[in-house]
Parts: structure tokens; C-alpha cells; sequence
């Protein structure tokens, strides 16, 4: 079963998946106390929960607005699993790079990110900084609370988490409109309507994975029992903006018109060179979750031939 914020967007799902053996429950806001304590009430029999939901964008009038929903939606199911739902074994919890990241360290080229880091803002970073900063601190925020939660309240599951940093890969089929694209690919919506011809955007971080294989890591987590207790940093490895012009080039013809030139400026590692670009140490996912990485041209390809099918471009 899964849960949704409206009707509207649980009629999407059915109609998508016809003849699923599949459950839909409305949950209209998860940042209200005992938010899905009716779900969990309802549904005794469930052994695995994958908590995916949390915003992730920057278009908020208060900070609260990404905080809230982060940090209260987390508590509020593992406390609802713990009171009312004895059978569930593991819980997943998507989080992000943004918990790993410590902003302070973003310029350096010797850094190697892991598992191990973890992003040291506070409630109060979230509250008086910028959006970026707030999502930044809405993530860390919402999986230390989860691991909290474990530690003190010793439930009858256990917990996994999956850090993703940008999250590339087609979009679902059932995508009602361009405004709806997620923030990761919204990038990509930009390049193919011609937004980057006369200077290609700042990359921001230069990670990237496949959204197939951020799937492919939640269910592993879900499956291999060894997973509990772990945090997983899910990423492909490092990219530019700059990078993705000419895959979509070789693979677009149509959209030649579109794209920048060679020889645009922007979009680039510091530099001009990767090696001065931090790294990253993604061995933890790729051997204990079994992910093969899809390359970033395949990742782009995809991508792109899914916002065309849905109209961008035109």
C-alpha cells in the first residue's frame, strides 16, 4: 500500500497501475501530529515501510514550510509504526547528500564523502538561512530525528537510510504537466527549451545518480537483512552541466537549435578540471546494496527522451 496527499493523486496512481494489487491512502499532511496513525491502525499486516516523502524545492514564503513537513512527517510514522504496527520489520528512509554535506567543504578538492560525514547545520541554520540552506538543514534534520528515534525509543524495526545527492533519470509516465518536473531534472527542462544557450548554469553539486537506481537501492535496503542499522550514499560519481550538453547533442538532432554552442562558458569543475572537485567513496551501496551505476549518458538519454514525450521542447 502507499500513501498520498489527495484523491486527485490517488486516482493518478490507480489509473496507472491498473489491476495492481495496490492500496491507496490519503494522508493530506504529514507535518500534523499523528499523521498516519489511522493508516497504521488500519493496516496491521505490513512488514516494511519506505518513507520517501519530504519537499524539495526552494519557492517557500517560510522556512517552515520545508522544515516541518522534513522533520515532523519522519517522527510522526516511526512513532505511529511503533504504537500501532508491532509487524513492521524495517523502515526506509530517504534521505539525501544534503545530510552528508558540510557546505564549508565544498571548495575542497581533497575531500572524500561517505557515509561517514554528516552535515553539521542546526534547527536555527534552517530557520535563518537561505532556501537552499533550508532544505540543506530540513534533510539533516529529518534523518538524525530517525536514527534519534531508533536509538532512544528502541522500536521493533529497524532503520535504513539512502542519500542521494542530484537525482536524474525519466520521469513517470503519469507526469501532468513540465510544473511538475523535480527539481533535479528541472535543469534539463531548461537546457532543451533553450534557457542555457548563452551561458550554461553553475553545476552546484557535482554528484549525480539514476533515479532507477535510487529504486533499485531502496527495495535492496528493504530485502538484505545485513542493511539495517546502515546508511547508504547513493551516487553515480561526479558530473558537470557542461558534460550533459553534448550527450544530448549526439542523441537530440532535433534539438540542435536548443543547445549551446561549443565553447559557451559555464557549467564547468572549478578550474576547468574534475580533479579539483572533491570526491566521493560510493563502495558502501555498490557492494552491500549490489548497484551496477548507469553511466550518465544513459541516465541523460532517458532523461531526456522522457521530457520530450511529455512535451518539453516545444
Amino acid at each position: 500500500m502507499t500513501t498520498v496527499r489527495s484523491e486527485e493523486k490517488a486516482k493518478i496512481i490507480r489509473d496507472a497501475h491498473p489491476g495492481a494489487n495496490l492500496t491507496v491512502a490519503i494522508v493530506p499532511d504529514i507535518a500534523v501530529d499523528g499523521a498516519f496513525d489511522e493508516v497504521m491502525q488500519k493496516y496491521t499486516d505490513i512488514e516494511y515501510v519506505q518513507h520517501t516523502a519530504s519537499p524539495f524545492h526552494f519557492k517557500i514564503t517560510d522556512p517552515k514550510e520545508l522544515l516541518d513537513p522534513a522533520i515532523k512527517g519522519t517522527t510522526s510514522i516511526l512513532h505511529a509504526i511503533k504504537k500501532y504496527a508491532p509487524s513492521v520489520k524495517r523502515v526506509i528512509v530517504t534521505s539525501s547528500f544534503a545530510a552528508i554535506l558540510d557546505p564549508a567543504k565544498l571548495a575542497d578538492g581533497s575531500k572524500v564523502w561517505s557515509e561517514a560525514d554528516w552535515n553539521p547545520m542546526t534547527y536555527e541554520d534552517g530557520i535563518n538561512g537561505p532556501p537552499g540552506t533550508t532544505y540543506r538543514a530540513s534533510k539533516t534534520l529529518a534523518e538524525k530525528a530517525a536514527w534519534e528515534f531508533v536509538e532512544k525509543e528502541k522500536p521493533n524495526f529497524d532503520l535504513a537510510t539512502i542519500n542521494p545527492p542530484f537525482v536524474f533519470g525519466p520521469v513517470v509516465h503519469h507526469l501532468s504537466s513540465l510544473a511538475d518536473i523535480n527539481t533535479s531534472n528541472g535543469n534539463m527542462v531548461a537546457l532543451i527549451v533553450g534557457k542555457w544557450k548563452g551561458e550554461i548554469p553553475a553545476t552546484g553539486v557535482h554528484l549525480w545518480v539514476d533515479v532507477r537506481d535510487v529504486a533499485k537501492a531502496h527495495v535492496e535496503a528493504m530485502e538484505r537483512p545485513e542493511a539495517g542499522g546502515n546508511r547508504y550514499f547513493v551516487t553515480a560519481g561526479l558530473f558537470s552541466n557542461k558534460e550533459i550538453v553534448p550527450i544530448v547533442r549526439a542523441n537530440f538532432p532535433q534539438l540542435a537549435d536548443k543547445l549551446p554552442e561549443d565553447g559557451t562558458p559555464g557549467g564547468d569543475y572549478p578550474g576547468g578540471s574534475k580533479d579539483n572537485v572533491y570526491k566521493y567513496d560510493n563502495s558502501k551501496a555498490t557492494k552491500e546494496l549490489g548497484i551496477e551505476w548507469a553511466s550518465l549518458e544513459k541516465s541523460v538519454t532517458d532523461t531526456i527522451g522522457s521530457l520530450l514525450a511529455v512535451g518539453a521542447g516545444k
